[in-house]
């Protein structure tokens, strides 16, 4: 079922996070539309409505954080931390490092996840599924139990599909077609 905040939240990402021209995506595959998620995700009002959007994705799987690999995620998880203090519903937020960082406390998961937590990963866009299968590998290294996948924009080239082949309860706000005609999943 749609509702009224489904509806706003996709006319957000049709106004600030669809952009037309020839782009290489981060899997190397040329494309001719590019989903900048992070452009409504820093918008206020794109980050409240995809953090309860998430918020409400998550109810009843047990997940106890949010995260997913740096920059793609970091808005999103920001958003549905805030939103989770606000519904009174706290759900902490961790970032996953490209790799471990070479100073300081030397992590490659930053903030307060705990070994053996029940976590979501979520991702602006999925394409092949690689970004989302680091997060996944790097959480279960540290003793954590994938409950959720979360993405904004599934572009229907095969990682929705993988992630879902591999066992994980799998969802996406929005879809694209190969035009990047983008709607409602």
């Amino acid at each position: 079922m749609t509702t009224e905040g489904d509806a706003r939240l996709l006319e957000v990402f049709k106004a600030h996070a669809v952009l037309r021209g020839d782009f290489t995506l981060s899997s190397g595959l040329k494309t001719s539309y590019y989903f900048d998620g992070r452009k409504a995700t820093l918008w206020p009002e794109g980050a409240y409505l995809v953090g309860r959007k998430i918020l409400r994705m998550l109810a009843g799987v047990g997940a106890e954080a949010v995260g997913g690999m740096t920059m793609g995620a970091d808005p999103i998880v920001a958003a549905v931390a805030v939103v989770s203090h606000l519904e009174g519903k706290p759900v902490p937020a961790f970032i996953v490092r490209g790799e471990m960082k070479g100073h300081g406390t030397q992590k490659r998961i930053e903030g307060p996840l705990k070994a053996g937590s029940r976590v979501a990963i979520v991702d602006d866009v999925i394409t092949t599924g690689g970004s989302v299968l680091r997060a996944i590998e790097a959480v279960e290294a540290e003793g954590c139990q994938v409950v959720k996948v979360v993405v904004l924009l599934d572009r229907q080239q095969g990682g929705a599909d993988e992630i879902k082949r591999r066992g994980y309860d799998f969802s996406s706000i929005l879809s694209a077609d190969a035009s990047g005609e983008v709607r409602l999943a």
